[in-house]
């Protein structure tokens, strides 16, 4: 069941390293099928939706940006299988079954580990994913850090790793929040205004920067190419730093 996991880390490195777009989202081919013998609930990816079920359902919430990981997911696992259609609904009907309760979640993650026990380096790569899931929404609250422990102890996963895992996302979602609050402080300063203005006087700043430097306008006044350059770029901050200021009051 390698392909899985191959999914989960490109899943992973693809949220670690962009900010998350399903419609940037590549889906991932994959060139061997499975036909899928006995119950998917035992086979590896049954277990892997149980598990991401727990976690996602931990905090008593799933998000957007949760909910569009795991719909990825359910697609791109099917892909592994010859009826991938049907597999995409089994799994989704799964996910559905296995969030209704924390009460097997130990269960789940030992029958995982019975496939498993002799690939370490996989079931880490699990953990990865499942705390990426966790993370995914900017919080790792009490109880989903309890379901990935009770997950990470049936998967004997070491203290060490686990450890390091959870503070490489800590790391990353404090660096990126930093960042966004830096690149949020200069969007207000390329449009001048300040944090404190409304929704409207914003606007109403950006439809005014808009005039001034749109190429068409600046061109009709006659002057250099350079200078129509220079206010094709400008318009183009004063754009993004406009997306962004709406984004973040959303």
């Amino acid at each position: 069941m390698e392909i899985i996991i191959f999914i989960a880390v490109v899943v992973i490195f693809y949220l670690i390293n962009k900010d998350y777009k399903a419609s940037d989202y590549q889906h991932i081919n994959v060139n061997v099928k499975q036909k899928l013998k006995g119950k998917l609930i035992d086979h590896e990816a049954g277990l892997l939706i149980a598990m991401m079920a727990k976690v996602a359902k931990a905090d008593g919430h799933i998000c957007e940006l949760e909910a569009e990981l795991l719909s990825h997911t359910f697609t791109d696992i099917s892909l592994v299988f010859v009826n991938n259609e049907e597999m995409r609904e089994e799994l989704k009907k799964i996910y559905s079954q296995q969030k209704e309760s924390f009460d097997n979640t130990v269960e789940i993650s030992n029958n995982y580990y019975k496939l498993t026990s002799n690939d370490y380096a996989k079931r880490v790569k699990v953990m990865e994913y499942l705390l990426n899931l966790a993370f995914i929404d900017g919080d790792f609250s009490d109880t989903e850090r309890m379901i990935i422990e009770d997950i990470a102890n049936a998967l004997k996963i070491k203290q060490n790793d686990l450890n390091a895992i959870i503070n490489q996302f800590k790391e990353y979602y404090a660096s990126k929040q930093a960042s966004t609050q830096m690149n949020l402080e200069n969007a207000y300063k390329i449009l001048d205004v300040t944090s404190s203005a409304s929704d409207g006087e914003i606007k109403k700043v950006y439809r005014s920067l808009v005039k001034k430097y749109h190429p068409d306008i600046v061109t009709g006044q006659g002057v250099e190419q350079s200078m129509i350059d220079e206010a094709t770029t400008k318009l183009q901050e004063i754009n993004e730093a406009y997306e962004l200021i709406k984004k973040s009051r959303k």
